[in-house]
Formats: C-alpha cells, sequence, structure tokens
C-alpha cells in the first residue's frame, strides 16, 4: 500500500486517544485495543445495498455497462492481479458531494455525523470521560522538516472539528459551499445516499467510472502527470508535508469542477479528496473477485490492522504527491474504518439505472 493509506490507521478511536496523549493524559489504549481481539466480521447489509427506485439525476452522468481492466501491474500488492471487469450500466453523482448538498441533507433530517458525537466511553476503556469529546483529525502542515515515515507530525486531533467546521471550531463553511464535504465517514455517507434515493459505488464501479474509457492508463487523463506542463488535478506540488507550492492553485480542497472532466464527464476522480466505496477491503480480493458486477468481499481483513475492518476508499486526495503517495491514480486503493471521517475525506453516489431514454 501507499504510505498515504498509513493515515487511515488514524481512526476516529485513535484521534480521541492522540488527542487525550496530548493532553497529557497516560492511557493504555494501544494495549487495550490490541488485546480486545478482531472486531465482528460484518457483513454487507441492506444500510449498504438496499437503493429507492428513482433519485434526481440532473446532477448524474450514465455509465453504459462494459469491460474493463481493472488493477495495476506495477502498482501496490493490492492492486494486483490485473483482471478483467464486466459492469451493467449505473449513474454516478457528476462531481463529489458539497458542503451545501451535505447541509440540505442535515437541514431536511437532522442528522448528525459521528465526528459531531460524543465518543461511547465503552469503546475507550479506562479513559476519562471528561476527555472524550466530538471532534475530528485535522491536516496541521508541521513548521519544518519531518520524517515521512511519522503521520503522527501533521495529522491533528481538534475538538470540535466536524463538516461544519473543517480546520476546527473557529472555522466555517462560509464560502466553501462548492468545496466536498469532508469529516464524513463512511456511515454518514451511507446515510446521506439512502436519504437521496442512491448508494456508494461499487469499487469496481467507482474504477470503471474513473478511467473515463482510458483502459490501462496509469492516470484517468493518460501516461502523463501534467500534459503540456499543465496538472489535470488537485493534488500536493511540492515538499510534503509542509511546502505546497500551489502549482494547481490550491492549498486544500477546491471547489468541485475546477479541473477537466474525464472520458465520460465525471469530475475530480482523481485528488481533491478521497471518496468511499461500498466494498469491504481485503488485499487479496482481486484474486478472487467475480468476473461480473462484483461488489467486494463479505468480510474485512487489513494485514496493518488485523482486528479492525475497513472499507475502501478511492481516489487520492490534496494530500497525494510523487514524494508520498501516488493516491490520485486510477488503480490505488486505500481503506479505513467505517466510523473514520478526516479533512481529506468525501464521497459521491451512485444508481443502478434504468438508463436515460
Amino acid at each position: 500500500m501507499s504510505k498515504e493509506s498509513d493515515t487511515a490507521k488514524a481512526t476516529r478511536q485513535f484521534a480521541v486517544a492522540l488527542a487525550i496523549v496530548l493532553a497529557g493524559v497516560a492511557v493504555g489504549y494501544f494495549l487495550t485495543r490490541s488485546h480486545e481481539g478482531p472486531r465482528p466480521r460484518n457483513r454487507p447489509t441492506a444500510l449498504g445495498h438496499d437503493v429507492p427506485s428513482a433519485p434526481n439525476t440532473n446532477n448524474m452522468v450514465w455509465i453504459p455497462g462494459g469491460t474493463f481492466w481493472m488493477g495495476s501491474e506495477g502498482g501496490n500488492p493490492d492492486e494486483q492481479p490485473v483482471h478483467q471487469v464486466r459492469l451493467d450500466g449505473f449513474w454516478i453523482d457528476k462531481t463529489e458531494v458539497t458542503n451545501e448538498e451535505f447541509e440540505k441533507f442535515v437541514r431536511a433530517t437532522g442528522y448528525v455525523t459521528v465526528a459531531e458525537r460524543k465518543p461511547d466511553p465503552k469503546d475507550f476503556r479506562g479513559v476519562p470521560s471528561d476527555k472524550l469529546v466530538p471532534g475530528a483529525v485535522v491536516f496541521t502542515p508541521p513548521p519544518g522538516d519531518v520524517s515521512l515515515e511519522n503521520h503522527y507530525a501533521w495529522w491533528q486531533y481538534m475538538p470540535g472539528a466536524n463538516w461544519r467546521h473543517p480546520e476546527g471550531p473557529d472555522t466555517t463553511i462560509r464560502g466553501r459551499e462548492k468545496h466536498p464535504v469532508v469529516h464524513v465517514c463512511w456511515e454518514d455517507a451511507i446515510a446521506y445516499a439512502k436519504w437521496c434515493g442512491k448508494r456508494l459505488p461499487s469499487e469496481a464501479e467507482w474504477e470503471y467510472a474513473a478511467r473515463g474509457g482510458q483502459d490501462r492508463q496509469l492516470y484517468i487523463w493518460g501516461k502523463e502527470q501534467a500534459p503540456d506542463g499543465q496538472w489535470q488535478a488537485n493534488i500536493w506540488q511540492g515538499k510534503f508535508p509542509n511546502e505546497n507550492t500551489m502549482a494547481d492553485r490550491f492549498r486544500a480542497t477546491a471547489p468541485v469542477a475546477q479541473f477537466a472532466p474525464n472520458g465520460f464527464g465525471l469530475y475530480d476522480m482523481a485528488g481533491n479528496v478521497w471518496e468511499w466505496c461500498l466494498d469491504w477491503y481485503r488485499p487479496d480480493y482481486y484474486a478472487k473477485s467475480p468476473a461480473a458486477n462484483p461488489f467486494g468481499p463479505l468480510d474485512s481483513f487489513d494485514p496493518n490492522e488485523p482486528g479492525l475492518a475497513k472499507r475502501v476508499m478511492r481516489g487520492g486526495s490534496y494530500l497525494c504527491s510523487d514524494l508520498y503517495c501516488t493516491g490520485y491514480r486510477p488503480s490505488a486503493r486505500m481503506k479505513s474504518s467505517p466510523d473514520t471521517g478526516l479533512s481529506h475525506t468525501g464521497f459521491r453516489c451512485v444508481w443502478p439505472g434504468p438508463p436515460p431514454k
């Protein structure tokens, strides 16, 4: 896996623990977790798969069914083996879900995201309840050079950070209505998708849509990272994690649709924010994936954290660079626990049809 995949370890549980450590409270959190044993391998549920009949498709694109080569021969081990996949047609959101779209959902339903909820004390044995405060993990560039092996150096748990306050309680989404919503975990994304009559894409659907007809290409736009010197996605330029030259014009998230669409007319399928998929994560799934309409394995296994079930994320983010991560490649995979939201994670939705008339 790419090194940015290690940041998936910054789960919400880890984030709270980190906040407690930073506050000077010594706890045996990691030791406790290591003795709890594996979490149940939850199978896909109706919450993830049930889809009402007719959502609004005005901001969606119809992807005709077809066959493509999924994975990468030169990528990370979990991107292999390259295998042929056949998919039925489906609709997919033209852009990532934005702050203004997510706000409509919250206003209509009263939904409270996981990052806005007080952590459950039973998940943090031995931690004083007054230290369990709502918040999220925020990217915070360090002032100087740091080891790229130490992702603690640029991730900070921020009490009060959530989708409304992306960098902490003193920040706001005012003026960022068209930016992708962040700090949403898989559970939050599922709730939104269900509300609007859609679902999350399968990992295969996501990659097929991202490639836009560019089969077996390194990037969704072709072979070159910056053809004619032009950046094609919101990613990191400069020395990660403290020097972003903003050659692509953006320091962090960008408003959606700031770069050219791919071959299917979809925006930001590379960079900007990681996007949740429906599938459980297993690094060995490709070796036994069904040839038609795969929806991922029935359980999860991550050898880096064997006791923590994880879902797949795709597309890379504004933090991806050649020096640290190349997650903006269409074959690149990332994974995180379903209750984790981060400042570089969002989503888009799909609907399985019927095709347009």
